[in-house]
């Protein structure tokens, strides 16, 4: 909301500067987004005075204009058909920073030689000057403007620019932000009159008011005004709405748009003559209709959109823009002004199902009391009286079928002491209310029995009330006090601690985490086949979609979406992990919630290079990530063959922690991967126990020295039958006291080894923490490694 300062000033006294006024409006929660100087690119222009014209000696439609600055006189080539003798205008000296009407672009003024004479400045036009779009001819300022004035201390201005909150639309005009500085500032508000002459014609035998749909339209006025000229705005007028920030039209509709700057209502004046009928129906649209709105477009419209009609057709929709039907032009002397209050939730509807935002639509849209309407109308049939002529009908019509007295509060001063933390006496709060324009009656003692102004339609509570006090005395008057109590220790959330910290080590191998709704639809858990036979999710009572139904029971599904989703954004190789809660049905008692972790690494292992193999993520990525994972964690878990509907067969294991199973890894089936639109195979996937880890954890870790002593490095292959796990293998040779070190290096099935059998080879390390072992004994601990083998799971060494 653009305020300009020398508006403002007409109903309120400002003895402060711009930025002292900005802070108090800022600091008393109506914030100003910037102070904008009005004019301060005119430098070097001044109020001149057109002394002489003659004909251009060499051109038609030139003339040489004499200008007199008070003093010394220039010669200036003008082109404007409007310039005349006598005239005060706004003369550019050589040198002034001006729009170029061709392409809007700033330029400096310089001297010119025009068909052979030279032009020594420039007399300007709006455009040229930033104060509108005409350029057909010069500016003609009023005849009592001083001569050799710089033009920007006769026109300029300081523009507040308001960051107006949406409960604050009395702010949204001149009038609202006047009452605000005068609560401020001490100083009086001086509102301006409404009193206009009436003539004899009662406007009821010219025009008559229905509205159909009262839970739309909560207050209707008009009145008519005939033999109006409609013409341009005075001077004044056009300035004042410029610094507004809106574009002058003609006096009828500049007056609408001056009332609804000045007092923060939108109005609509009609051409009376082209109603239909001669009268004004307020309903809702009919299906199949349209109407043509000021901007000429079509717009078709829905039955819930609210309309304003004459009898045949809509005219205007209702609280956002008027229609062609019944558009203000040259022509028209007989006018019908609207002034109306429509439900908020009806105009915010019509206004995004149009894509129509208006400045009408955004103040409707925040709520304006029914009481506001007939004092914005009166004020535009003043204005129009002065500006327009004419003569106004006897009275108004006003349609107001939810009538209501204004809303009274009790406010006492315990609860003000109680929000504040400050006792004020009742005659100080009485006079901060009465600054804001709240009527206060003693209530008692201690209390004010409070009506609310017709403009603040935020006010409804008495803390509403304790705010307005708190805003005007200031809140740095409020008393800083020490707490009652002391803070509370922060209470350890042990699981969620854990949590955080398994997000840390994902993200530290390479993993990217994702966040997703715990709510899903039942189809989402059919895909992953999550749900078990009898057993039904736990269903929302009030879901938003069918997608967001039901609460999850895993998080393979969200899991699987986020990638299908990043792959057809051709995301080239995502690994992607989710933690969070799932819900596990406990029949009729509350579902357990469940901390689990599921991952999910999909597309090649690198970049493409010519330097390596471009080789997929697959199984043993999981199990190199989870592997990761658990020993940053401390943890140690054992890999088993497993059998689960959602990996691919003999392309899964169950991870143990003892006998406690706390997860799995492996890839998703091909059936799976279809269900979510997955392209790629194959998709490598590790689910987590988060309690059950978190319980297996180790209190603390033990601290183990770097080993002193030099160890033993020992190679073994060994042939065994192929289902034996090569994880049990390793557990056996790590089982001997002086194995400090065992990693499986190969896995070989084929020429040399008979079926069934596969062969596994090992590098081992042999340690002794106190001694350097000797060769012998390094032998002896190998025999016994491979005697254990060989009872344990049949295994041979390999030669």
């Amino acid at each position: 909301m653009l305020i300009p300062l020398s508006w403002l000033k007409e109903y309120v006294t400002i003895a402060i500067s711009p930025q002292e006024l900005a802070h108090r409006l800022t600091m008393a929660g109506v914030e100003v987004g910037a102070i904008i100087p009005y004019g301060s690119a005119w430098e070097h222009v001044f109020v001149g005075q057109v002394a002489q014209v003659e004909p251009h000696p060499n051109a038609d439609r030139l003339t040489l204009c004499t200008v007199d600055m008070g003093g010394p006189t220039w010669r200036v080539v003008c082109g404007a058909p409007n310039v005349a003798a006598g005239q005060k205008i706004a003369f550019a000296q050589v040198g002034a920073s001006l729009i170029n009407t061709e392409t809007g672009a700033s330029e400096t003024l310089k001297a010119a030689r025009i068909r052979g004479v030279t032009s020594e400045g420039m007399i300007c036009s709006q455009r040229e000057l930033g104060l509108g779009e005409d350029h057909t001819g010069i500016v003609v300022l009023p005849a009592d403007a001083p001569l050799g004035m710089p033009l920007a201390d006769y026109l300029g201005d300081v523009v507040l620019d308001l960051e107006v909150t949406a409960n604050r639309p009395d702010c949204l005009s001149v009038v609202g932000v006047a009452r605000e500085v005068a609560a401020l500032t001490g100083a009086p508000l001086k509102e301006p009159s409404l009193a206009y002459p009436e003539g004899s014609r009662p406007i009821s035998s010219l025009t008559s008011v229905e509205v159909q749909d009262t839970d739309l339209c909560l207050r209707y006025m008009c009145s008519v005004v005939m033999g109006v000229t409609v013409r341009p705005s005075p001077p004044w007028l056009q300035d004042r709405l410029r610094k507004a920030g809106m574009r002058p039209i003609n006096n009828v509709v500049d007056i609408t748009n001056y009332v609804l700057l000045e007092y923060g209502q939108p109005l609509h004046a009609f051409d009376f003559q082209k109603l239909e009928g001669s009268r004004i129906v307020v309903r809702r649209a009919r299906s199949g209709e349209h109407i043509e709105t000021l901007d000429e477009q079509d717009r078709p419209l829905q039955p819930s959109m609210l309309t304003i009609a004459d009898a045949e057709d809509p005219i205007a929709l209702a609280g956002v823009m008027g229609s062609t039907l019944a558009e203000v032009d040259i022509l028209t002397t007989t006018l019908l002004i609207e002034s109306a209050s429509f439900a908020p939730t009806t105009i915010r509807s019509t206004s995004r199902g149009l894509g129509l935002r208006t400045e009408a639509s955004l103040r409707f849209e925040k709520g304006l009391r029914p009481h506001l309407a007939p004092v914005a109308l009166r004020r535009a049939t003043q204005l129009i009286l002065e500006l327009a002529g004419g003569t106004a009908a006897q009275g108004h019509i006003d349609v107001f079928p939810g009538n209501s007295q204004p809303l009274q509060i009790t406010l006492t001063l315990q609860r003000v002491k109680k929000v504040l933390g400050l006792a004020l006496p009742l005659k100080r709060v009485k006079s901060v209310l009465a600054s804001l324009g709240f009527q206060c009656e003693p209530a008692g003692r201690t209390a004010l029995r409070v009506t609310v102004p017709y403009w603040r339609s935020d006010v409804a509570i008495e803390d509403d009330l304790v705010e307005e006090v708190a805003r005007i005395i200031g809140y740095d008057a409020v008393p800083t006090t020490m707490l009652s109590t002391p803070i509370p220790y922060r209470q350890p959330t042990s699981l969620r601690d854990f949590r955080e910290e398994v997000k840390d080590l994902l993200v530290k191998v390479g993993m990217q985490e994702t966040i997703s709704y715990p709510l899903t639809s039942r189809e989402a858990l059919e895909r992953v086949e999550a749900l078990q036979k009898g057993v039904d999710p736990l269903k929302v009572a009030n879901p938003m979609s069918r997608e967001l139904e039901y609460l999850r029971t895993t998080l393979r599904a969200s899991v699987l979406g986020t990638l299908s989703y990043n792959l057809r954004r051709q995301e080239r190789s995502p690994r992607l992990f989710e933690a969070g809660r799932v819900y596990l049905p406990q029949g009729a008692n509350l579902p357990h919630e469940k901390e689990m972790v599921v991952g999910i690494l999909a597309g090649p292992r690198g970049e493409a290079s010519w330097l390596a193999e471009d080789g997929a993520l697959d199984f043993y990525d999981a199990k190199g990530v989870v592997e990761a994972l658990l020993a940053g964690l401390g943890l140690s878990v054992a890999f088993e063959a497993h059998h689960d509907p959602f990996l691919h067969p003999g392309r899964g294991a169950r991870l143990l922690a003892g006998d406690t199973p706390v997860g799995v890894v492996g890839e998703v089936r091909p059936e799976v991967l279809e269900r979510f639109d997955i392209g790629l195979a194959p998709v490598a996937f590790f689910e987590l126990d988060l309690e059950q880890l978190a319980l297996l954890r180790p209190q603390a870790n033990a601290f183990q020295p770097i080993a002193r002593m030099p160890g033993a490095w020992r190679d073994l292959a060994l042939v065994v039958n192929a289902d034996v796990p090569a994880a049990r293998v390793q557990a056996l040779i790590e089982g001997h006291p002086l194995v400090a070190r065992v990693t499986l290096f190969d896995v070989y099935t084929g020429e040399g080894v008979p079926p069934g059998k596969r062969s596994l080879a090992y590098r081992i390390l042999f340690q002794a923490p106190d001694r350097t072992l000797t060769s012998e004994e390094v032998s002896q601990a190998l025999e016994r490694v491979l005697r254990i083998l060989e009872r344990e799971v049949g295994a041979r060494l390999r030669v």
